[in-house]
């Protein structure tokens, strides 16, 4: 009874403690939670503690805390979450913060007597540490990845590394998070989290469960993450100016995604790779790239005295392989007079066979090829004489502060006399500043690209000149 008392008495005195578990912001009022928990250290199923030893020991098991604003949300609003630590401070001090924040808490003291709970509950979001003895964040996760292919799942860690972070992202983790980040953050995410589960979850609960006949469970997490990310896959515009004549020349269809699994192109090429749905990823890539620039451009084209606007399209070297992107009917091929298709550099072309046929089979639907990020990646001039390409994007990494080196000033200079004299037109991306654009020029770039003109964004930004 005294246990009781103890925190009855301290009832205006719960802490928002931060990853640490150090006091705090107090607050005011607490309640006891919505379904008894079970203590750290059993199961589900297991007989309840006893009162005392569940207040003292496991506070954050059995008690639910709510702030007005949680009220205001109402129940049937509130997410259940699962929280994963081996640590009972930290379990305790994130346990806490998330109640304040209206989350209905599960805890677990390792990764097994998670399994427990998956097996039993469905969750909205479930958060757990990497590094816990017998079961690690890692192995959880593969293990939560067959029962339920949506719930997000958020990984923390003490101590960041790419390899867990490759592998969080194998397994289709929501987000991959660092400790240090602090709570604030996790809020952020972990409130991220909860929206996209409510928003992606079927009524019937048919989509939850993987099929047998599907992915293999090491795959199925990295697969559920990639479908998502091509479901919502959406294209930002990047202008190319010409800078003497203070008009646009063309826009950079750039590939973004929502998918928190894969917040980067880089990261979703490389799922698209393992999974061996490049040519997927090329074609719906090309598909939304086309649409907005036709109905903009095309089908209601500017004033004739205006300068008619290419699009830039990314190619991966193996979409060179892929019939869809010669096919007459494909929305891209249907505008190839508008279209300059960009081959970066930072793709061995060997990876394709009869690259020259394949391109000259491209230039006559009208097509025009860039080289991209000349200047850095693979076989540099090789690749430049074999594609013999339209256009030529000189690399960002030459641009950067080239008003304070000589040495990129000349090799600019020498790679934009050298284009002029073949007739292929050269582009600087990545310019920054006025320094960079004003040598740019001097050098003989007149197509500039960068945050200086305009950054990114759905169609179509505007330019300041």
């Amino acid at each position: 009874m005294r246990r009781i008392t103890r925190l009855v008495l301290r009832r205006h005195r719960v802490w928002r403690e931060p990853f640490s578990g150090r006091p705090s912001v107090p607050f005011t009022g607490w309640s006891m939670g919505d379904r008894p928990l079970a203590a750290a250290g059993t199961s589900p199923t297991s007989t309840p503690p006893a009162p005392a030893a569940c207040i003292d020991d496991h506070v954050e098991s059995c008690t639910q805390i709510r702030t007005s604003s949680t009220l205001a949300k109402g129940a049937s609003h509130r997410a259940r979450l699962l929280l994963v630590d081996d640590d009972p401070e930290v379990r305790r001090s994130l346990a806490r913060q998330l109640r304040l924040q209206g989350y209905y808490v599960d805890v677990a003291a390792s990764g097994q007597e998670a399994v427990d709970y998956v097996d039993q509950t469905s969750y909205d979001v479930v958060v757990s540490d990497v590094r816990m003895p017998s079961m690690d964040g890692i192995e959880l996760l593969q293990v939560v990845r067959q029962h339920d292919l949506r719930v997000p799942v958020v990984l923390l860690t003490g101590a960041p590394a790419l390899d867990i972070a490759m592998q969080a992202l194998e397994f289709g983790a929501f987000h991959y998070l660092a400790k240090d980040a602090g709570m604030p953050e996790l809020e952020r995410v972990v409130d991220r989290a909860a929206s996209w589960r409510r928003s992606r979850a079927p009524s019937d609960g048919s989509e939850l469960r993987p099929s047998h006949t599907g992915p293999t469970p090491a795959h199925a997490g990295l697969t559920a993450s990639l479908d998502r990310c091509l479901e919502d896959l959406w294209m930002a515009y990047h202008p190319i100016v010409h800078v003497s004549r203070q008009q646009i020349f063309g826009y950079e269809a750039l590939m973004r995604s929502t998918e928190p699994a894969l917040p980067h192109p880089v990261l979703v090429f490389d799922a698209a790779k393992r999974l061996g749905r490049l040519d997927e990823l090329g074609r719906i890539t090309r598909e939304r790239a086309a649409q907005p620039f036709t109905q903009q451009f095309v089908e209601a084209p500017p004033a004739p005295e205006a300068l008619q606007p290419l699009l830039f399209v990314n190619l991966h070297v193996t979409d060179l392989d892929d019939p869809v992107l010669r096919n007459p009917r494909a929305p891209l091929s249907k505008i190839a007079d508008r279209v300059v298709l960009e081959i970066t550099e930072r793709s061995s072309l060997d990876e394709v066979k009869n690259t020259r046929s394949r391109v000259a089979a491209l230039r006559e639907m009208g097509f025009r090829v860039a080289m991209d990020d000349l200047g850095s990646g693979y076989a540099g001039l090789t690749s430049f004489a074999l594609l013999e390409p339209d256009y030529v994007k000189l690399d960002m990494s030459l641009i950067r502060d080239v008003h304070l080196s000589p040495t990129q000033q000349k090799v600019i200079r020498s790679m934009t006399d050298l284009c002029r004299d073949l007739g292929i037109g050269v582009v600087a991306e990545g310019v920054e500043t006025v320094e960079e654009r004003d040598v740019l020029i001097e050098s003989g770039c007149e197509l500039l690209q960068g945050f200086l003109f305009a950054k990114p964004g759905r169609a179509f930004p505007k330019v300041e000149w």
